[in-house]
């Protein structure tokens, strides 16, 4: 529908003469200007020239000028003028304020006006490469205009600079001040959960928070993403504080501030170094607090568990938090205080693609490695390397220094209490499946390409140390899953579950769902709940692609549906006589017990998990008495639970 104009008509005004005067055919321009405001500070448009207008000051004469300097009332009881701004328009003073200022972040000395605004930030940070460009200017002019440009800049920033130099000389700062000894591209040192760090600052600013006034560090580190190495961004805050501190008490500063700078530099490239090294994927042990995120701040956990390090999956499954980086870049060498050279600059890492695939193993064949990290960037990795923990079941940060190497344990498929052709059945295939799981497909593709072992039988009798031994075998991570991981939930058991499958198939993970009874059970027409839980379980185990034990108590009840996905089925009996004699001699190897002792404790029936138990009660009543474990203490236990002989 076509809108109607309207037009406002003055009273004195001949409606008729309005209404035949076309609109916008004059091909002319009407120049409005703002009137002068009335009571309530408002103002409209008129079209009188205002009688108030001076005229502009920046004109062709200005700008036969090298410098344009703009002054304003200064209110600080040691000058009557203070200069709010400077205008530079000599070309030989921008060609040398171009090498002067050169990557000073927000200063392009290129541009037809390049202005400089109190307080001047660019120039007191670069004052000594100013006074070094003077010296070294050699050419008449060029000379002249860099001295005019020095000689004014002294005069204005003198009492800065006297000040910064004095606080400098006394290693002590004022929160005001502080942006001072902040040079872009400097070394930054500081603390995040006790661990050291260095960052490069982009920018500083004061900023409010609701906790208070602030210097804001804008930061940059060196960052793993899963596939290549970039920057992140990281910020540091400096709360407003009385008086002055030492530099070296704020919660950041810069680096070539530190006591032990030697000693720190070299700890900071070391840590750099083993993140170089655990980047990608790797399956390692950790002992120690990890960051996790928590809806509203970040969580600390104790772990002591086996992890898996790998920022590829951390961001597969956490992609709210996906860690996104920027080009690493060649280090800035704007400040004459970083100590870092260029001669590390031909190990720079650019921008070629790196085709680094999901790892499914530590250093792959043909796997695409990162280009080598220089000196610097070693100095300025992140303390911290995403992954999982296996026994918290948690995505989280760990901290370099409190990853090491797995202690494998060489004897414990040896101890597995089992007949020697079953055991060697296992393992043959489940090396095999690990090598080979892609060599065999269903006629659907992708379809039943996994290893699926269903072990059955009492407890205690050593379903569960299966699944653990063939892991710890194999040199692969152990995911253990039960139930209660899963939940009951249809839609939750089915987004847990396909995350946790294909988790352990990239990892090459052996997979243990214990007790998985609830999974397993025939489906029936009262309980359609748990039909939906045995339906969604059996059509995922159909595209499952890596190794799964399954353990049970209740064989006879398992839904048919299953027996044609098991692969193998094993039944476990009760421990027999040279089984339990097996076990009691396992535990204690190290123990000084005669074999009439392990024959005559053989005797009792037990489980695995029962002699484990009195065991472990027994070593508790000798330690009770300062006396070491003997037979005596382990009947002491067997007598008060009346366990029988057979």
């Amino acid at each position: 529908m076509a809108r109607t104009q309207v037009v406002a008509v003055p009273r004195d005004t001949n409606v008729a003469q309005v209404s035949s005067t076309k609109i916008g055919l004059i091909s002319d321009v009407k120049n409005l200007y703002e009137g002068k405001p009335d009571s309530r500070g408002k103002s409209t448009w008129v079209d009188k020239y205002p009688d108030d207008l001076e005229e502009a000051a920046e004109n062709a004469d200005s700008a036969r000028y090298a410098l344009l300097i703009r002054n304003k009332k200064a209110y600080d009881g040691r000058k009557k003028l203070a200069i709010d701004s400077i205008v530079v328009q000599s070309p030989f003073l921008k060609k040398s304020l171009g090498h002067i200022l050169k990557d000073y972040p927000g200063v392009t000395p290129s541009l037809d006006r390049l202005t400089f605004k109190t307080p001047f930030k660019p120039l007191v940070h670069r004052w000594a490469n100013l006074a070094t460009a003077l010296e070294a200017e050699d050419d008449l002019e060029p000379k002249c205009h860099l001295d005019l440009f020095h000689r004014t800049m002294k005069e204005e920033l003198q009492d800065d600079l006297k000040a910064r130099d004095d606080y400098i000389l006394n290693r002590v700062i004022t929160w005001s001040t502080c942006w001072m000894i902040f040079e872009p591209g400097v070394l930054i040192f500081a603390t995040e959960d006790k661990e050291q760090v260095a960052l490069r600052l982009k920018s500083g600013s004061y900023i409010t928070t609701q906790h208070g006034n602030a210097f804001s560090l804008d930061c940059e580190y060196v960052d793993w993403d899963g596939e290549r190495f970039g920057l992140g961004s990281t910020r540091k805050l400096i709360y407003e504080f009385p008086g002055t501190t030492a530099i070296t008490k704020l919660t950041a500063f810069p680096l070539h501030y530190h006591e032990n700078l030697s000693k720190v530099k070299k700890e900071l490239i070391d840590r750099g170094k083993a993140f170089e090294a655990l980047s990608g994927y790797r399956y390692k042990h950790y002992k120690g607090v990890a960051m996790g995120h928590g809806v509203c701040s970040t969580i600390k956990y104790n772990v002591e568990s086996r992890i898996i390090l790998d920022t590829y999956a951390w961001n597969r499954f956490n992609p709210n938090r996906q860690v996104v980086l920027s080009n690493l870049s060649l280090p800035r060498q704007s400040s004459a205080r970083n100590e870092e050279s260029s001669e590390d600059a031909d190990s720079d890492y650019g921008d070629d693609e790196l085709d680094a695939a999901f790892a499914n193993g530590i250093d792959q064949p043909g796997e695409v490695r990162p280009q080598a990290l220089t000196k610097e960037q070693l100095l300025l990795c992140s303390s911290t390397l995403k992954g999982y923990s296996l026994k918290n079941k948690k995505w989280l940060m760990f901290t370099i220094s409190a990853v090491g190497d797995i202690k494998w344990d060489d004897r414990a498929f040896e101890s597995l209490v089992l007949p020697s052709d079953h055991k060697e059945l296992i393992l043959a295939l489940t090396e095999s499946q690990m090598v080979n799981k892609d060599t065999f497909d269903d006629v659907i593709q992708g379809k039943g390409r996994g290893m699926i072992m269903l072990l059955s039988g009492p407890p205690g009798v050593g379903k569960t140390l299966t699944a653990e031994s063939v892991a710890e075998n194999m040199r692969a991570p152990l995911y253990m899953m039960s139930a209660g991981d899963l939940g009951l939930d249809s839609c939750n058991v089915e987004s847990s579950l396909s995350n946790v499958l294909e988790m352990s198939t990239k990892w090459n993970a052996v997979l243990l769902l214990d007790e998985a009874d609830v999974f397993l059970e025939q489906r029936s027409a009262h309980d359609l709940e748990r039909n939906k839980l045995v339906s969604i379980f059996l059509r995922m185990l159909e595209y499952y692609e890596g190794i799964l034990f399954l353990t049970t108590n209740r064989v006879d009840h398992i839904d048919p549906a299953f027996q044609s996905r098991i692969h193998i089925s094993m039944q476990y009996n009760e421990l027999s006589l040279s089984s339990r004699r097996h076990v009691w001699s396992n535990f204690l190897s190290s123990s000084a017990f005669s074999t009439d002792d392990i024959e005559k404790l053989a005797r009792y029936k037990m489980n695995g998990r029962e002699i484990k138990n009195v065991l472990k009660i027994a070593k508790l009543l000798a330690g009770r008495k300062d006396e070491e474990l003997g037979v005596r203490h382990v009947e002491s236990v067997l007598a008060v639970e009346k366990r029988g002989v057979l």
